[in-house]
C-alpha cells in the first residue's frame, strides 16, 4: 500500500514538472513575438559612477602619514554624474558633488570613423577641458583632456548604474569629523603652508563639506567614512579634487590632498569650533591715495579704461579674475544674478581675466566662451598671463594680488572703498554673510 502511495507522489511531481515546463515554453515563445523599443538612443539615461584614475607619488612624510597611504591603495578620484535625456536622441549630463548640481549640455555621441567605435564627448567650454570616452556595455572609458596644459590627460572609466561614490565597506565609522576644524595645508614644507578652516557634516558613513582658505574654497566636497579614516572628492570640469584622511585617538587628523595628477599637499588638523581665517577684506589693500585707474583691452583689440565716458559718476566694482577660475565662476554668477534682481542705474561692473593662455588670441576666444556660456552682462578684458606675480604688477596701486577672484569696491570719484579677497560660495556657511556684506557696502558707496 505504502509502495503504492510513493509511485502515485512520484507520477504526479512528473506531471507538474511537465506542465511547468510546458508553461516556460508558451512564455518563451510569446516573447519571441514582442519587441522592446530603447528609449534611448546612445548611451543609457539614469546614474553613473565615473574615476579618474590619478598618479599617487610616494609619500614624503614619515609619522602618521605612512599609516594613510597603507589604508588606501587606490589611486582613484571618484564622481558621479547623471544621463538625462531631453528628447529621443538628445541628452545633458548632470554632475553631482554633495547637494551641487553641474549641468552639462554641450555633450555629443556618435561613432568614431577612426576606431569604429561609439564615442562620447563631453565639453566644458568655459573651463576649456572636455572627456572623450569610447562606449560599450553600459561602461565608457578614456580620458580627461586639459587644453590649456601641454600633453595633459588623466584617464576616465564610468559605469552605468552604479550610485556610491567610494568603494562600499561595512565599518562604521569610529571616529566623528562633524564640525570646524583648524588645518594648516604642506604643513611638511614651511615655505609653501597655507591655513585653512575644514568644515564638515556626517551622516552615517557619509561625509560632505569643504575647506575654506584665504583665496576661497574647495567646493563641494562628497565622501565617505570607515573606521578612523574618509575620503572627499569634488569634480567640476575644472578642477579634480581628492582628499584623504585619518583622525587618531588624540583627535589629531592628518591627510593628503591631490589635485590632479601631479599636486600633493599633507595637511593636518585638529578640532576647533572657534577658528577663523583671516578677514577677506584685510588682505589686498590700497597703498597709494589717489583715484584708481587701469587700461586693458577687451576681445575686439578696444583699450578700455576706469576713466571712459560711460563709467563716469558711477560706483564701480572690478572683478580681477580668471575664466578657469571655480571661485571666480561662483563669484561672476553671483553679480550676475545681482544685477538681474536690482537693475542699477548707477553701478558699472568691469572683470579683468588674467588667462592661462599668453597668446592673445587664445585668451580672447575663451573670455568669450564664458561671458557666453555664463550669461554676463558686463565687459570682461583681458588682463594678461595669471601669474599672481605678474598680476600684482599691472596694479600698481595695489599691495598685491594674492587670489582669483579679487573684487575692489569703487566709489563715483574712481577711489577704492573695500577690496575683497577670494570668493567662498555656495558650499560654505560664510556665502550668505557675504551677500548681506556686499548690499552694505553696495549702499555705502
Amino acid at each position: 500500500m505504502f509502495y503504492l502511495n510513493i509511485k502515485k507522489i512520484i507520477s504526479l511531481e512528473k506531471n507538474q514538472v511537465k506542465l511547468w515546463g510546458f508553461i516556460v515554453l508558451c512564455a518563451l515563445s510569446s516573447l519571441q513575438c514582442i519587441s522592446f523599443e530603447n528609449t534611448y538612443s546612445s548611451i543609457p539615461p539614469g546614474i553613473w559612477r565615473g574615476i579618474l584614475k590619478l598618479d599617487k607619488p610616494h609619500s614624503s612624510v614619515a609619522t602618521g602619514e605612512e599609516e594613510i597611504d597603507k589604508a588606501f591603495n587606490y589611486k582613484e578620484l571618484p564622481f558621479n554624474f547623471e544621463v538625462i535625456y531631453d528628447t529621443k536622441d538628445e541628452f545633458h549630463i548632470v554632475i553631482h558633488n554633495d547637494s551641487e548640481r553641474i549641468k552639462v549640455d554641450d555633450v555629443s555621441f556618435g561613432r568614431n570613423k577612426k576606431t569604429g567605435r561609439d564615442t562620447l564627448m563631453i565639453h566644458f567650454p568655459v573651463y576649456d577641458t572636455y572627456i572623450k570616452a569610447l562606449y560599450e556595455e553600459n561602461i565608457l572609458e578614456g580620458a580627461w583632456y586639459v587644453n590649456y596644459k601641454e600633453d595633459y590627460s588623466i584617464p576616465f572609466i564610468a559605469f552605468h548604474g552604479t550610485d556610491h561614490r567610494f568603494p562600499l565597506k561595512p565599518d562604521k565609522p569610529t571616529q566623528d569629523i562633524a564640525g570646524r576644524w583648524k588645518c594648516d595645508f604642506d604643513f611638511d614644507k614651511p615655505e609653501d603652508a597655507y591655513p585653512a578652516l575644514g568644515v564638515f557634516e556626517t551622516d552615517g558613513n557619509k561625509v560632505s563639506g569643504t575647506f575654506q582658505t584665504e583665496t576661497g574654497d574647495y567646493r563641494y566636497l562628497d565622501g565617505s567614512m570607515y573606521g578612523d579614516k574618509f575620503n572627499l572628492s569634488c569634480f567640476d570640469g575644472s578642477h579634480a579634487f581628492l582628499f584623504e584622511g585619518k583622525v587618531f585617538e588624540d583627535g589629531k587628523t592628518l591627510g593628503t590632498f591631490y589635485s590632479g595628477k601631479h599636486y600633493k599637499s599633507n595637511w593636518q588638523a585638529v578640532k576647533d569650533d572657534s577658528y577663523t581665517l583671516e578677514d577677506p577684506y584685510n588682505l589686498t589693500q590700497a597703498v597709494k591715495d589717489e583715484p584708481f585707474n587701469f587700461s586693458f583691452k577687451d576681445t575686439k583689440g578696444k583699450q578700455v579704461s576706469l576713466s571712459d565716458p560711460e563709467f563716469k559718476g558711477k560706483n564701480k566694482l572690478v572683478q580681477i579674475i580668471g575664466t578657469w577660475c571655480p571661485n571666480c565662476r561662483d563669484e561672476s554668477k553671483f553679480l550676475t544674478e545681482y544685477l538681474a534682481a536690482n537693475k542699477p542705474t548707477d553701478l558699472e561692473v568691469i572683470a579683468i581675466a588674467f588667462e592661462r593662455y599668453r597668446e592673445e588670441e587664445k585668451a580672447f576666444a575663451v573670455i568669450d566662451r564664458y561671458k557666453e556660456k555664463m550669461r554676463i552682462p558686463y565687459p570682461v578684458l583681458y588682463g594678461g598671463y595669471y601669474n599672481k606675480k605678474e598680476t600684482s604688477e599691472k596694479f600698481p596701486q595695489l599691495n598685491e594680488i594674492i587670489s582669483y577672484p579679487t573684487l575692489l569696491f569703487i566709489d563715483k570719484n574712481n577711489r577704492i572703498q573695500k577690496i575683497h579677497t577670494g570668493f567662498n560660495g555656495p558650499a560654505t556657511a560664510e556665502y550668505a554673510g557675504f551677500k548681506k556684506e556686499f548690499e552694505t557696502i553696495i549702499n555705502s558707496l
